[in-house]
């Protein structure tokens, strides 16, 4: 099973995401976008291993523009 991420584009968005899911009791980290991806933007992107469903809602109702979701595989 990958890591779910979710794609945020710069990393202006990546930090204002994390700390938007922080406030909401969700654990996440700002990675770069994997390479097979890295044609989605900027190039960076949030990690949420629980609860990513739920981060991605509200992220989009904090107005944070998501491009999308990807799994990165333990070994990228």
């Amino acid at each position: 099973m990958g890591r779910p991420l979710i794609l945020v584009g710069s990393i202006t968005n990546a930090i204002k995401s994390r700390n938007i899911l922080a406030r909401a009791g969700i654990h996440s980290n700002v990675e770069r976008i994997p390479r097979s991806n890295a044609n989605r933007g900027c190039g960076y992107c949030i990690y949420v291993p629980v609860r990513t469903d739920e981060a991605e809602i509200i992220l989009l109702r904090y107005g944070v523009p998501v491009s999308g979701r990807a799994e990165r595989g333990d070994t990228e």
